[in-house]
């Protein structure tokens, strides 16, 4: 059935309909209209699967799929345009510019932790630039991949656009055939499995991966206002979040106060009933596997599989908590006293375990920023958390271990998309300089061409 699909899928991109961007636009608009009159079940489905608040679940899934897709429709005309460029004087007379084509038939293989928006981002870059889509949700989310399920296939044909739900054994089947390109968001673990199997037929691949994403703060900035906003970065979703904060390395001297102002935080989410929980009893137990009881120093209530923030305080780059990505509402408090060694330090320790997605500094030290912002990472932000992901203008991916390729906005066009280049040459005239036979005459004239 799978192969069959996938089949009917290529004729379908054969047949030129995607090409045409009146048709991505219509495309783009039936499924902007789709999400609109299916939010209360996105919403519900949310709550089903990670106990999201309807706030939350709009501001950070079904808000920025409408928003990205807004986007798209707005400057896809622009994006799709042929793209005139220069030809070196040793073509002359010629032109040469570049077409804006699809790959072709895609896979999108999509994660739990946000598994409405990760799933429609991609697809609105591939609907946008012009490719057929097979997209297999995530098995864990199981009432948002039910809704997505019934959303896409009841309202796209499925030799356009086809949702598959599955286990490995439905992915592991879906990754042996012949795509044009695979979009994987999820962990590095996984990403390897994909791009091994993707490296089989020689298919492009885009990883959207995680990592260890540090939050510097030091002695001159706004405590309160840093602590709100790397509380708000970390806890969101219960910390899984690719982008969260994953640990606070933060200034000797105002540690203690930045803590206060961190417990405070920290209580007001453990508070609330818009709380989101862990998907699954397994993540749960990983989680309390990496504590430290010893250097705990907050610790909110575990009740089923709402794991309230944890605040670790003391911790070393050797600790179990340091080892892998946390994914989870645990936040180590790694200290520091001078900035040039702290640069060194992360310096080191990136070499030794992997570039970050993102990383965030909170600081009104020019000099200090400028050091740190020569680090390798994905993106990030200064004075703020996560928000960096937001901007229609900004490319999102990471690099190294925490993925390779990028996407949002015209950059997730970009990422669907392959640039044809074409020179077209005049039949009128024809410099005689390449053909045989050579001589120093026409040798002097090829060297002052190109040089």
């Amino acid at each position: 059935m799978i192969s069959e699909i996938v089949e009917k899928q290529r004729k379908y991109f054969n047949s030129s309909k995607t090409l045409d961007v009146k048709f991505r636009i219509e495309m783009l608009r039936k499924l902007k209209q789709v999400i609109i009159q299916n939010s209360e079940l996105i919403e519900d489905a949310l709550y089903k699967d990670l106990h999201k608040s309807k706030t939350e679940s709009y501001m950070t899934e079904i808000g920025m799929a409408l928003s990205e897709v807004s986007y798209a429709i707005k400057h896809l005309r622009k994006w799709s345009k042929i793209k005139k460029v220069k030809t070196l004087m040793a073509n002359f007379p010629s032109k040469s510019y570049i077409i804006k084509e699809p790959y072709g038939n895609v896979l999108i293989i999509s994660p739990w932790n946000y598994p409405f928006l990760l799933t429609i981002n991609p697809l609105i870059s591939a609907i946008a630039a012009g490719n057929t889509a097979i997209i297999t949700p995530s098995e864990y989310s199981v009432s948002t991949s039910n809704v997505i399920y019934k959303m896409i296939n009841d309202n796209f044909d499925e030799e356009y656009i086809k949702v598959i739900l599955g286990k490995v054994e439905e992915t592991t089947e879906l990754l042996k055939q012949k795509f044009d390109l695979i979009f994987f968001t999820g962990s590095p673990r996984v990403g390897k499995i994909v791009m091994a199997a993707a490296s089989l037929n020689l298919t492009k691949v885009i990883l959207e991966l995680g990592g260890k994403s540090p939050v510097i703060v030091d002695d001159t900035t706004n405590l309160k206002l840093a602590s709100k906003r790397i509380a708000f970065g970390k806890f969101l979703n219960a910390g899984q979040t690719c982008v969260a904060p994953d640990f606070l390395i933060v200034k000797k001297s105002v540690k203690d106060e930045l803590i206060k102002y961190l417990i405070e935080d920290s209580k007001e989410i453990s508070n609330s009933n818009d709380y989101c929980h862990i998907i699954s009893k397994n993540s749960l137990d990983r989680l309390v596997n990496l504590l430290d009881e010893e250097k705990v120093i907050y610790k909110g209530k575990i009740d089923g599989l709402k794991m309230e923030p944890v605040i670790l305080d003391n911790v070393t780059f050797s600790d179990k908590v340091m080892q892998e990505e946390i994914f989870g509402p645990i936040l180590p408090i790694i200290e520091y006293e001078n900035e040039k060694e702290l640069v060194e330090t992360l310096k080191d320790y990136q070499l030794r375990t992997s570039y970050p997605l993102a990383f965030y500094v909170f600081s009104k030290n020019k000099k200090f920023i400028k050091e740190l912002m020569k680090l390798r990472f994905g993106g990030g932000c200064i004075n703020d958390t996560i928000n960096h992901l937001a901007s229609h203008e900004l490319p999102f991916g990471g690099i190294g271990n925490s993925g390779m390729g990028n996407y949002h906005g015209e950059h997730g066009f970009m990422a669907f998309t392959h640039e044809k280049s074409v020179l077209k040459k005049s039949l009128l005239v024809d410099i005689n300089l390449r053909y045989y036979p050579y001589n120093d005459k026409k040798n002097k004239t090829i060297k002052k061409f190109l040089k």
